[in-house]
């Protein structure tokens, strides 16, 4: 059974459009996960270790006040296009559209206001919360009314994530959660002794503005090869990595299957992730330099979380060879992402 409460979190500035933020806890015998009806946010997830006591594991802060900050999209659903758009621009039916540029050269994660800093309209399921917002035409320089269903449900130690979505004009759409995890307990100084494997043959190069360049490059023989477990310190250290913030190509099945998997040995903690999406951006908190104090006035130092963000390629808009990224009226956008959580 799954235990579902909601409370009033805060209220929202009167120049972000005032607003009352509502948190939703979802709570099972080995799960509690803590959303926000702003951004669709994970503020909190705690589960078990092997000694069976519980421990939050994401990033985020205490009060409202953190996340109407800049911050680096801490447990947010990110859109219309999650990663980013080369120069912020893309061709569509003859139509040349500019985006907002808000990451060097490039627009990242929906742009200036993106659905990360919008406040959504909540319904309460049995085991869960569904989250609606219309993204009107021209949102963000994005064309077409974009309706938008985000369903966090959770049964046992499973959290899953739908993201639908139907648009009056063919637009780029690409949506994702940004939780930042530490098994160990967030707050914890860095990830190097967790264990990291992700399911993919190959992954997407990048420039010195992290864009693809368009080649799908093998992972055997490289620092990229996570097929199987690599304790993530050691194995930064034996390839000369800064850290990651690439995507990974999953095979490209409709179907759930398992990409990637992240355990924590001193604590026991893992955590699983399967996916309809046929790519998943691993990324390892390389931005995070200490000055922001989250949740118990820590500080998230570099490497002190990771993120597996299940996606489409980022740029896929601009490069025709990367799958779809385009949804056309009258079709469905529908992705499912499972977290399973465990310890042994």
């Amino acid at each position: 059974m799954t235990e579902v409460k909601r409370e009033v979190f805060g209220q929202m500035p009167q120049e972000e459009g005032g607003g009352v933020v509502e948190k939703f806890i979802l709570k099972s015998d080995s799960v509690k996960v803590e959303i926000l009806s702003l951004g669709c946010i994970i503020a909190a997830l705690e589960m078990k270790g092997r000694d069976g006591k519980f421990s939050d594991v994401v990033l985020g802060f205490d009060t409202l006040e953190g996340y109407t900050r800049k911050h680096p999209f801490f447990g947010a659903v990110v859109g219309r296009v999650a990663n980013r758009i080369a120069k912020g621009r893309f061709t569509m039916e003859g139509k040349e559209y500019q985006l907002f540029l808000n990451n060097g050269p490039n627009s990242l994660h929906g742009g200036a206001k993106g659905f990360d800093k919008v406040l959504w309209t909540p319904q309460v399921l049995s085991n869960g919360v569904c989250f609606f917002r219309l993204s009107p035409d021209g949102e963000e320089g994005y064309p077409g009314d974009l309706k938008v269903w985000v369903t966090y449900t959770l049964s046992g130690r499973e959290l899953a994530i739908n993201y639908r979505a139907q648009t009056s004009k063919t637009t780029p759409i690409n949506l994702t959660n940004h939780a930042y995890f530490n098994l160990s307990g967030q707050g914890s100084q860095d990830i190097y002794d967790h264990e990291i494997s992700i399911d993919a043959d190959s992954y997407l190069p990048v420039d010195d503005t992290k864009i693809p360049t368009g080649e799908v490059a093998t992972v055997q023989g490289t620092g990229f090869d996570l097929r199987q477990p690599v304790e993530l310190g050691k194995h930064l250290q034996k390839f000369h990595l800064d850290g990651f913030d690439h995507n990974f190509c999953l095979q490209q099945a409709e179907t759930r299957h398992l990409v990637a998997r992240a355990r924590h040995p001193p604590t026991g903690r893992a955590m699983e992730v399967h996916t309809t999406q046929p790519g998943i951006q691993f990324y390892t908190g390389n931005n995070l330099d200490g000055s922001l104090k989250g949740k118990g006035s820590v500080t998230y130092p570099k490497h002190s979380a990771f993120c597996l963000e299940t996606q489409n390629w980022p740029d896929a808009v601009n490069k025709p060879h990367f799958p779809n990224t385009l949804l056309q009226p009258g079709e469905e956008y529908n992705h499912t992402t499972w977290l399973v959580f465990s310890a042994a």
